[in-house]
């Protein structure tokens, strides 16, 4: 984790941080006891020496993984699915977004890009602290679900006349496949974004803001 909002967002979280450096100032402002294993007083220009990101001027946090777990399914709440999601940012944005949208776990395929690579960590901008993300065989999991599985396809309901229940899953496809026959024999509503124009797809990110602002919306 790297600049002074990141690291701030992970110290006050359930993240163990194995190392801490940072500027006398960052220390002052947001550091409390015991909350790193190590804390390493440096300056600026060390920071960004260190680091990937160039105007890094604060902190830097060495930050060890959570341990696998099981996502938790409810009647009444909603859970997002995502099939093969390959892009880093796309899946970064995907989190940040359902972090928006009060999403509070993500289920991903076991092809999915690691949640915990640098450029999805960056483009979640902290959001990964609130939103885990559990990998599984999609296959298996949907197959035992009990509550309504929703899946966003080029042919499908209109997603704006959508009568969406107070809970359920919702599937995202990959970026240039969508979602694959596995998984897609498992959906119970199949939805579609209308197209108006002459574009071939949209991004699964946008899509699922899309796909998510009608879910709330109900």
């Amino acid at each position: 984790m790297q600049g002074a909002k990141a690291v701030s967002e992970v110290l006050a979280s359930d993240y163990t941080v194995e190392l801490l450096c940072a500027t006398p100032q960052f220390l002052d402002e947001f550091y409390r006891k015991d909350k790193a294993k190590e804390v390493v007083e440096t300056s600026e220009k060390e920071l960004t020496a260190l680091g990937s990101v160039e105007a890094n001027n604060a902190a830097l946090a060495v930050v060890r993984m959570m341990p696998p777990g099981q996502p938790r399914l409810s009647p009444d709440t909603y859970t997002l699915v995502l099939d093969d999601i390959r892009d880093p940012g796309n899946l970064g944005t995907i989190i940040r977004t359902a972090d928006w949208y009060g999403i509070r776990q993500i289920v991903a395929s076991e092809e999915t890009t690691d949640v915990y690579s640098p450029k999805v960590i960056n483009a979640t901008m902290g959001s990964f602290l609130r939103v885990p993300v559990y990998y599984t065989s999609l296959d298996t999991f949907l197959a035992s679900a009990k509550v309504p599985v929703y899946g966003a396809f080029l042919d499908g309901k209109d997603v704006h006349r959508m009568e969406f229940g107070e809970g359920g899953l919702l599937v995202i496809g990959n970026e240039s496949r969508g979602i694959s026959p596995a998984v897609a024999r498992r959906v119970t509503d199949r939805i579609t974004i209308p197209r108006y124009g002459k574009a071939e797809s949209l991004n699964a990110s946008v899509a699922t803001a899309i796909v998510l602002d009608n879910l709330r919306r109900r």
